[in-house]
């Protein structure tokens, strides 16, 4: 029997830093947060200095009646759940469950589940940090401030069912404004002219092709029309084509830090289109332990809710081993590559790493799931590479003179691979192929070149991309909008109220989601304000430093905002009142069918409710495609996200996630 109880948060934490801990330690996981506000009631009193009502969640409390049955006897409880704000919050709330005179309670960290990272953790304990905890206690108390107080007015204004969120209303207004812009996005014709040009000594070896690029020694503006570009086209069809210069140039490409979360969530996404909570969902597994044949349970990476780009001395040794043996000592740079976090980062913690001692993907692949392989290949790579010198490449530049018209070539060589030998060639979050590379022939001055083709392309100007979940991580972050650990839950709960819907792997938000940021942004301009949501994190950040109040925080915030509910009540546009006539009649009491709002939308309903309770969906115009069914298409919701089922259901059960005919018309936006 142990003396020592350790408490963590997962069943798979626990048994992986069990056989590091000997027989003196107990390991036993709370299965999360045991103590949380409640769900029934705001559980704060906003009158009484924001005092938390904290109950035992009911679906825990055996989880912790367990473990005040193990604390009893033992000579000090140690507290070893996550390294950082949670795990905090976590951390105190079972301290206080469990407390007596007689125990001694213990906070231990460790930012990989190794032997020596957790052993070194047990022989320098702390006592629960209160900063940490304040500023987790402030983050709750704004977000259910926020949506307890919001939800009930749109339940009373739009629907019941629907939430508001301090951060996730922020995020839909940027998708529903993006989605603006789209829409409102006018595109501008232009062409492209090249020159398919070959030596005059090559015979019938392939050209190469060199882009139109100036007119009288001036950069050439945009070719806007047909008629200009078949214009240019004539006069180049009859000059001298001759090389006018050529530069040569050396290009270094430095390799990229070790990834942070919103890094490896746009990675993931862009290779593999993972959305952001499986990445996550993956990287936990990664991190709490996988069965490593007769090794037991192993944790492969750091943990994976980090804002750093730092990483241990004991790791940049290994990487510099691995690296000089596996590719020599030109590969590694002569001095340690050093990356720069940002601003708010919090530099305790490392970035995402493979855990020591490093294991090749390959070594482990047998023992992980596919998603897992992808995301620890990935971040091995990543990791190796930051380590590396970085890669040369040669660049040639010819400026071809054709009349008062000069082109342009160009083409790249690898001149030395450096780090791209692991992680590759391609950009950094790059969410296109990169182009095709041009073959350029060796030339000289003055050589004169053979014309063989004139190409002029039409394009359009294209109206920026739909976010996806890369791109809407990268927006998050950059805006400073949420924190490592908010990125994914962000993005699952605005996709499970339907206020946005995941298409082809992009967000689009839905009717719902437009007409709710409409009212929030009139009543409420303040809170969703992305500046004041970033200056808010940096607040909360600051309350983590120990350098503000989390009162004054909750204080100044509350009162302008609960000002502005009160005026919303009385102004804010009552949609549920709104019918819109549609020139059908009931088909069970022949009154008129009216369009109302509800939970998931618009609906179809019967003007005589609730005396008559007839409803129906409304179709989205497009026929169902099974032969012979005559049904149209409707945008229905399941547990398992939005899709499209036939109004004749269940006689039809056509199902698609997609709706192709209306994608297509749209195509480009």
């Amino acid at each position: 029997m142990g003396k020592n109880l350790v408490i963590v948060e997962s069943p798979a934490k626990a048994k992986t830093i069990n056989k590091y801990l000997g027989t003196d330690y107990v390991v036993l996981s709370s299965y999360g947060h045991v103590i949380d506000l409640p769900k029934s009631k705001l559980g704060v009193d906003v009158e009484n200095d924001f005092k938390a009502d904290y109950i035992v969640i009911p679906e825990r409390k055996k989880n912790l009646d367990m473990l005040k049955k193990e604390a009893k006897g033992k000579d000090a409880i140690y507290l070893a759940a996550d390294p950082d704000r949670e795990g905090e919050a976590i951390s105190w709330h079972i301290n206080n469950a469990l407390a007596d005179e007689k125990k001694k309670f213990f906070r231990v960290t460790f930012d990989e589940i190794t032997k020596d990272a957790v052993v070194n953790a047990f022989k320098h304990p702390r006592k629960v940090d209160m900063n940490l905890v304040n500023a987790q206690q402030a983050r709750r108390i704004l977000d259910r401030i926020v949506g307890y107080t919001l939800s009930p007015l749109l339940w009373k204004k739009v629907s019941r069912g629907l939430s508001a969120g301090r951060v996730q209303s922020v995020a839909v207004r940027l998708i529903v404004e993006r989605e603006d812009e789209i829409k409102k996005f006018n595109p501008v014709e232009y062409w492209d002219i090249e020159a398919e040009l070959k030596r005059k000594a090559d015979g019938e070896e392939a050209g190469f092709r060199a882009k139109l690029d100036k007119y009288k020694g001036k950069t050439l503006d945009a070719i806007q029309t047909k008629e200009q570009a078949d214009n240019i086209v004539d006069v180049l069809k009859n000059e001298q084509y001759v090389v006018s210069d050529i530069k040569e140039a050396k290009k270094k490409k430095n390799p990229f830090p070790p990834f942070t979360t919103s890094k490896l969530q746009q990675d993931a996404f862009n290779k593999y289109k993972f959305p952001a909570a499986k990445t996550m969902h993956a990287a936990q597994g990664l991190y709490e332990g996988v069965e490593i044949g007769e090794e037991g349970p192993v944790g492969l990476i750091t943990y994976m809710r980090t804002d750093s780009v730092r990483i241990s001395n004991d790791a940049k040794v290994a990487a510099k081993n691995y690296v000089m043996e596996k590719f020599g000592k030109k590969y590694y740079p002569d001095t340690p590559n050093e990356y720069k976090s940002r601003k708010s980062a919090q530099e305790a913690h490392e970035a995402i790493r493979p855990a020591l001692p490093l294991r090749e993907p390959n070594s482990v692949k047998d023992y992980l799931s596919p998603e897992q392989f992808k995301l620890y290949q990935l971040i091995w790579n990543r990791f190796i590479a930051s380590q590396m010198t970085s890669a040369v490449y040669s660049q040639t530049t010819v400026d071809i003179k054709a009349g008062d018209y000069m082109l342009k070539t160009s083409a790249t060589k690898v001149v030395f691979d450096g780090f791209t030998a692991v992680y590759g060639s391609e950009k950094d979050e790059a969410e296109e192929p990169a182009p095709e590379k041009n073959v350029m022939p060796e030339l000289s001055v003055d050589e004169p070149l053979d014309l063989l083709d004139l190409i002029w392309t039409q394009h359009f100007t294209k109206p920026p991309p739909r976010y996806s979940d890369g791109s809407l991580v990268k927006a998050l972050e950059e805006l400073g909008i949420g924190r490592p650990s908010t990125y994914a839950p962000i993005i699952q709960t605005v996709v499970a109220r339907d206020y946005v819907r995941r298409e082809s792997g992009y967000f689009r938000p839905t009717e719902l989601g437009v007409i709710v940021t409409e009212l929030l942004l009139k009543h409420f301009p303040k809170v969703l304000d992305v500046e004041f949501t970033a200056k808010l994190e940096d607040e909360l950040d600051g309350i983590e430093e120990g350098e503000i109040d989390w009162l004054v925080v909750l204080k100044s915030f509350y009162s302008p905002f609960i000002h502005s509910v009160e005026v919303a009540k009385l102004e804010m546009k009552d949609v549920k009142k709104e019918v819109v006539p549609t020139g059908e009649v009931c088909s069970m009491c022949g009154k008129p069918m009216v369009i109302k709002w509800g939970r998931r939308g618009k609906f179809m309903s019967c003007s005589d409710y609730p005396n008559c309770k007839n409803a129906k969906s409304i179709t989205t115009g497009v026929k169902c495609p099974l032969e012979g069914c005559g049904g149209e298409l409707i945008a229905r919701r399941s547990k398992r996200g939005s899709f499209y089922g036939c109004s004749n259901f269940p006689k039809c059960r056509y199902v698609n996630r997609k709706l192709p005919e209306k994608e297509e018309q749209e195509a480009g936006a």
